[in-house]
C-alpha cells in the first residue's frame, strides 16, 4: 500500500469542519425505535461492462472516488503470484497521457489525497478529493484502465519496491505475515486460498514486460471493475462525466476467475514456526467460515461480535481480563477488510502475543471453554441485542464517515461480488433477524475442533536481547 501525504492536513481540516454534521448514532438506542439504515444507492452498468455506484451525500464538501478490479492475490494465476501486488504499484506509474506523478500532482494539487490496495478478491485505487475535482480524477482513473505505459525500467523499479516492501512488512519484521499471511496457508486446502499471498520473490523476479501487459490486459479492463462515486455531487452531472471519461474505453470479456472452493476441514490442524524476531511466543486459533449472505454466515458476524470484539466479549474477558495470558486479543473475519469486502471462501480467526510462561495448551483449553459455553447455552436476548447494536453502529459510522472509505469500500464489494450494491441497506435487517438459536446452531456446526486451526508462533529473540 502506498499513501500520498501531501494536502492530508489541509483535507483534514476540511472534512473535521463538517464531520459534525454528520448524523450519529447512540449505542444506546433501542433498536425497535431506531430508524433503518438508509443511504441513496444508484447502480448501472455502461455498455463496455463497467459497473458504476453511485451514493450521493452533500454532508461534506468533497467525494469519494473508488476504483476496484476484481483480481486480488487470492484470484491471481499459479504462475503470476505477486503480480496483484505488483500491478497495485504500477498502476501509479506513467500511462498515454500521464508523466510519473502527473497523477499524483493532479489530486494532491487539489487538496486531494489518493491511495491503493491488494486485498483477498481485488486491487482498488480511491481518492478524496474537494467536489469540483470529481470529474479531473475520472479522467485519471480512466487514463490508468486503458492506458497504462509498461516499461522495463517501471516495471524493474516496482519489482524492487515490492521486494522491499515483503522484507520490510515480513521478512524482517517481528510477527511479519502473522497470522493474515501465515495461517491460510494452514488452514486451507485449495492452493488459490493457500498460497503465500505476497508473492514469492522468485515469482516477482521473473516476471518479465511481456507478463505483465499480459495480466494488465486481461484483469484492468472496464468489464472487470467498479467505480464508485460517493460524496457531493449532482448526478446528472456526474453520470455525464463518466460517460464522457470511460464510455469509449473498449468493450472486453470479463476474465474468468478461478474456482476457489474450499474443501471442509475434517480434522483439526496444528503447526508451529520460529519466528527470529519476535521476542514473545503468538498463538492464532482459525475456522472456515459459512459461505456469504447466509443466514448462518450473519449469525457467525454476531458470534463475532459477543467472542472477540470490544472488552466487553467472552474471550477478551476470559483470556485478557479473567487469567491476564496479555494484555489484547485481536481477530475477526477478514483481517484485511471486515465481513463483507471478500468473495472467496474466509477464516475468523482470534490471535495474541503472550507470556512465555503460558503454554498454548493452556490458552487453547480456555477459549475452548468459552466457545464450548457458546454452543451449550442460548445466548441471552439482551446480549444478543447488544452485539446487534455495536454493529448498527459501526454501520453507521461507515455510513457517515467524512472520508467514507468503508462505504466506498463495501459498495464496490457488493457490486463485484454480488452484482446488487443496494444489499448495504439490508445489512442491518439481515443481522436483526438472527436468533439465540441460530447462533447457538451455527456455533455448533462451525465452532468445532474438526474445523479448528492452531497456529504456534515460537519467539526466537529473547526479551534479553530485545531490550538491550
Amino acid at each position: 500500500m502506498r499513501f500520498i501525504q501531501s494536502s492530508l492536513l489541509a483535507l483534514g481540516l476540511i472534512l473535521s469542519a463538517c464531520a459534525s454534521t454528520t448524523p450519529r448514532l447512540s449505542p444506546q438506542t433501542p433498536l425497535g425505535n431506531a430508524p433503518k439504515i438508509s443511504i441513496p444507492i444508484e447502480y448501472y452498468r455502461l455498455s463496455n461492462g463497467l459497473r458504476v455506484v453511485l451514493s450521493h451525500d452533500p454532508t461534506a464538501p468533497t467525494a469519494t472516488i473508488g476504483v476496484y478490479y476484481h483480481i486480488g492475490f487470492r484470484i491471481e494465476p499459479r504462475d503470476r503470484t505477486g503480480f496483484a501486488h505488483l500491478f497495485e504499484h504500477l498502476m501509479f506509474q506513467e500511462t498515454s497521457n500521464l508523466s510519473k506523478g502527473d497523477a499524483d500532482k493532479i489530486i494532491n494539487g487539489n487538496g486531494g489525497v489518493s491511495n491503493g490496495s491488494t486485498r483477498f478478491d481485488y486491487t482498488n485505487y480511491f481518492q478524496v478529493v474537494p467536489s469540483h475535482v470529481i470529474e479531473p480524477v475520472l479522467w485519471v482513473e480512466a487514463d490508468r484502465m486503458k492506458g497504462l505505459v509498461l516499461s522495463e525500467s517501471s516495471l524493474q523499479n516496482q519489482k524492487d519496491v515490492v521486494k522491499n516492501e515483503v522484507r520490510v512488512n515480513v521478512i524482517n519484521r517481528p510477527y511479519g505475515g502473522f497470522p493474515w499471511l501465515d495461517l491460510p496457508q494452514l488452514a486451507n486446502s485449495n492452493w488459490y486460498n493457500a498460497h503465500n499471498f505476497y508473492g514469492a520473490l522468485a515469482d516477482i523476479d521473473a516476471a518479465s514486460l511481456k507478463d505483465v501487459g499480459e495480466f494488465y490486459d486481461t484483469y484492468y479492463i472496464p468489464a472487470n471493475a467498479v467505480l464508485v462515486v460517493a460524496g457531493d455531487f449532482d448526478p446528472a452531472t456526474i453520470k455525464t462525466a463518466i460517460e464522457r471519461q470511460f464510455a469509449a474505453l473498449p468493450t472486453r470479456s470479463e476474465p474468468k476467475h478461478p474456482d476457489v472452493t474450499e474443501p471442509k476441514q475434517t480434522a483439526r490442524k496444528t503447526s508451529s514456526r520460529t519466528d527470529p524476531l519476535a521476542p514473545r511466543p503468538a498463538l492464532a486459533i482459525g475456522y472456515h467460515l459459512p459461505p456469504r449472505n447466509t443466514p448462518e454466515w450473519y449469525a457467525f458476524g454476531l458470534i463475532d461480535q459477543l467472542l472477540l470484539q470490544g472488552e466487553d466479549s467472552r474471550l477478551w474477558q476470559k483470556l485478557v481480563k479473567e487469567k491476564g495470558y496479555s494484555d489484547s486479543l485481536d481477530g475477526g473475519i477478514n483481517l484485511l477488510g471486515n465481513m463483507f469486502s471478500y468473495e472467496g471462501p474466509m477464516l475468523w480467526s482470534a490471535y495474541l502475543i503472550h507470556d512465555s510462561t503460558v503454554t498454548d495448551g493452556r490458552i487453547t483449553a480456555d477459549f475452548d471453554a468459552v466457545t464450548q459455553r457458546l454452543k451449550n447455552e442460548l445466548v441471552s436476548t439482551n446480549e444478543l441485542a447488544r452485539a446487534v447494536t455495536k454493529i448498527r453502529s459501526s454501520l453507521y459510522d461507515i455510513a457517515g464517515s467524512p472520508t467514507r472509505f468503508g462505504l466506498v469500500e463495501i459498495l464496490a464489494s457488493l457490486a463485484l461480488f454480488d452484482d446488487d450494491p443496494s444489499r448495504f441497506n439490508e445489512i442491518e435487517t439481515r443481522f436483526r433477524e438472527v436468533t439465540p438459536e441460530l447462533v447457538r446452531q451455527t456455533a455448533r456446526r462451525y465452532l468445532t475442533r474438526e474445523n479448528q486451526t492452531i497456529l504456534s508462533l515460537v519467539a526466537g529473540h529473547s526479551q534479553a536481547e530485545h531490550t538491550k
